[in-house]
């Protein structure tokens, strides 16, 4: 029988050996340990941060930018139950998302005829409108700018539904009632 030399390794518990693996291992555990809890940490509260402050964010972006041009996409218009009229010219739209509520802000210009009717498809009609009226509020006005004030020929309505279904703002400037300058709030609450 061949007799083999066996050295047992008389180091102390903590005590690295010659290549220093041991005490690698001692910090690597909790190390990243601490990494797979920090990490996604991090990540929720960077996306927690962005979401609470994103309305802001896109209020601040329509100031200075100002409304899209053209018209709202299929999704939203349905989300928000809002068409616009065939041949309607100077559209525009806007759309805020938040916690408590989401809003789309559109305009448009069309005619007389074509208002009558897209009240209509919206579960109103031209006797709803009252003179006067201007039924979106200055904060959601200066939102994406729009300036309600002067001497224009102001005309408005507001639909209401109970949740989810979206309520209306609609005001209306008729300083030319054949061509009435539409503006609209569609706003929806989860």
């Amino acid at each position: 029988m061949e007799h083999t030399d066996r050295t047992t390794d008389a180091r102390t518990p903590g005590e690295d050996g010659p290549d220093g693996t041991r005490g690698t291992r001692r910090w690597l555990k909790p190390l990243i340990v601490f990494l797979l809890i920090a990490i996604p940490a991090g990540y929720l509260y960077i996306s927690a941060m962005q979401s609470r402050n994103g309305n802001g964010d896109k209020q601040e972006e329509a100031t200075v930018t100002g409304l899209e041009e053209g018209w709202p996409s299929r999704l939203q218009r349905r989300i928000y139950e809002v068409t616009v009229p065939s041949g309607a010219e100077d559209v525009a739209h806007f759309e805020t998302n938040s916690w408590k509520s989401s809003s789309l802000f559109l305009q448009f210009t069309t005619t007389q005829e074509k208002f009558g009717q897209w009240l209509g498809d919206h579960g109103m009609n031209s006797s709803d409108l009252e003179d006067g009226d201007v039924t979106i509020d200055e904060e959601e006005a200066g939102t994406v700018g729009w300036d309600f004030d002067g001497k224009h020929r102001w005309t408005g309505t507001v639909r209401e539904e109970d949740k989810p279904k979206p309520n209306l703002e609609v005001t209306a400037n008729l300083d030319d009632p054949r061509y009435p300058r539409v503006f609209v709030v569609s706003t929806t609450t989860p």
